[in-house]
């Protein structure tokens, strides 16, 4: 008996915008889109700053420590997260079709990878490995960020999901290498 024909590939392309579409719906109630915009702000850095501020405010110089090493990893990821866009002009899901809505501004025209995503998930790692306690907070914050980018419209899943892993392997780097080098920025 003869098999039958392969199956076609999974349209990838098309899964990814029916997410970004049914979970972008979600915002036409008020509740869900304060939410989100209200974290998606904080991830814009905000949360970061005020973070790396009260760890340094909390524990002196162990909190300037961590704080310096978050904050090389952030220059890493930033610079990382700019190269990736200019060389893969993804557009962003509003963009590519019309029945998405844009619920907050961008900060740039591209889609891949979300830089929120990756700075948080960057920033939220280094963060635990020197705080174990703050993970109650941070893995939370870091998911509703991540959730936001595609609830507002900004990015795919398939964005989100890049970053989270980019930044998850720029986490791990850092804290392989990066206490000798914030060692030498901080002495």
């Amino acid at each position: 008996m003869p098999l039958p024909p392969p199956s076609p590939p999974p349209d990838w392309t098309a899964r990814d915008a029916g997410w970004c579409l049914r979970t972008n719906r979600w915002c036409e109630r008020g509740a869900v889109f304060a939410l989100f915009a209200c974290v998606s702000r904080l991830g814009d850095g905000v949360f970061w700053y005020l973070l790396m501020a009260a760890l340094i405010v909390a524990d002196g110089w162990n909190g300037v420590h961590a704080s310096v090493h978050m904050a090389a990893t952030g220059v890493v990821a930033l610079t990382l997260y700019r190269t990736l866009k200019r060389h893969t002009r993804r557009p962003r899901p509003f963009a590519a079709d019309a029945r998405i809505r844009a619920w907050v501004a961008p900060l740039d025209e591209y889609s891949f990878p979300s830089g929120h995503t990756l700075h948080a998930v960057a920033f939220s790692s280094v963060a635990v490995w020197h705080y174990p306690v703050l993970a109650w907070l941070l893995v939370p914050f870091a998911s509703a960020v991540a959730a936001s980018r595609v609830v507002l419209g900004l990015h795919y899943p398939s964005d989100v999901l890049a970053a989270l892993a980019i930044g998850a392997v720029l986490a791990l780097l850092s804290i392989i290498g990066g206490p000798a080098l914030v060692a030498l920025i901080v002495s």
